[in-house]
């Protein structure tokens, strides 16, 4: 096997089609598309402060390095990628890649990072940076701390467990998402989803889970919530904490020790197919009918 050590290796393409090759405590100071083509590489102690580094790669392991905020659109088109113990500040790190496997790493403003890729595996990971995981597919997350708007957004097949999400229009336009033992914040979460699985966490989300279709909810609190599950349908939803409000679902049931308002508007939704459940009123359908029905949202009267 090849080795490169100690070293500052710059220009463009400096180590293109480089095979079977450990780099090691090498700085790569400017230059595009520093290892582009490369296969069966091993990388430790790695500083990459300009574009393009890692492109159309195969077989890839990075260790204690560091990505700088240069290094942008840093790893595209690559398979069976290993990155650990590595700090990534760089935007627009991921873009159609299979077979990625992040352990203890940290994404430090990474806008619109991990984008139509597949067979994801996150373990420790931090992520700060908008539209994180866009329209990507099976992916696996373990103690995943996100902060950052529009997480994964048409992200297909995806399970995060031990994790705290901080993030407004998270896992929109999804389909087959479970998450697990986790604290999610953030307003109008998970709308136009699809098979959406909630268990055992806690929630806080403003308007969140309208226009779910599929939906599960089982032993969560879902706190300071207002307008939830609007055009909901096919909902199965059994919280153990008190519901801020409830608004025009269609389908399914709803489960809670009690509800602070429940509209129903019956010119916009039929509750022949809902069920709504309080610990005061086991199986009351409609609760509370909207007081204005015809009142069109958002529209304000003269002065």
């Amino acid at each position: 096997m090849k080795r490169i050590e100690d070293q500052s290796i710059g220009g463009e393409r400096p180590l293109f089609h480089l095979q079977n090759a450990e780099v090691r405590r090498v700085i790569f100071p400017d230059g595009e598309s520093l290892l582009k083509e490369g296969r069966d590489l091993k990388l430790d102690q790695v500083l990459f402060k300009y574009k393009y580094p890692l492109w159309n790669d195969e077989n890839v392991t990075v260790t204690d390095s560091l990505f700088e905020e240069m290094g942008r659109s840093g790893i595209w088109y690559t398979n069976n990628i290993t990155i650990k113990d590595t700090t990534l500040q760089a935007p627009k790190l991921f873009r159609r890649s299979k077979g990625i496997k992040l352990t203890n790493v940290h994404f430090a403003h990474v806008e619109e990072t991990m984008w139509t890729c597949e067979d994801i595996e996150l373990t420790n990971v931090q992520v700060n940076g908008d539209y994180f995981g866009m329209n990507s597919k099976h992916i696996v997350a373990d103690h995943l701390d996100l902060v950052g708007n529009y997480a994964f957004d048409g992200a297909e097949d995806v399970l995060v467990t031990n994790s705290r999400l901080m993030s407004k229009d998270c896992f929109w336009n999804t389909k087959r998402v479970t998450v697990k033992d986790s604290i999610l914040s953030g307003e109008y979460l998970a709308w136009h989803s699809e098979n959406l699985t909630l268990i055992n966490c806690v929630i806080e989300s403003d308007q969140g889970l309208n226009y779910v279709d599929h939906l599960t909810v089982k032993n969560c609190r879902i706190n300071d919530s207002p307008l939830l599950f609007e055009y909901g349908t096919n909902l199965d939803v059994q919280v153990i904490g008190n519901l801020t409000s409830v608004k025009n679902p269609i389908s399914g049931t709803i489960q809670a020790p009690a509800i602070g308002t429940i509209i129903i508007d019956p010119t916009k939704v039929s509750t022949d197919n809902l069920v709504i459940k309080t610990d005061n009123n086991r199986d009351q359908r409609i609760l509370t009918v909207d007081p204005n029905p015809n009142e069109q949202e958002g529209e304000q009267e003269d002065d």
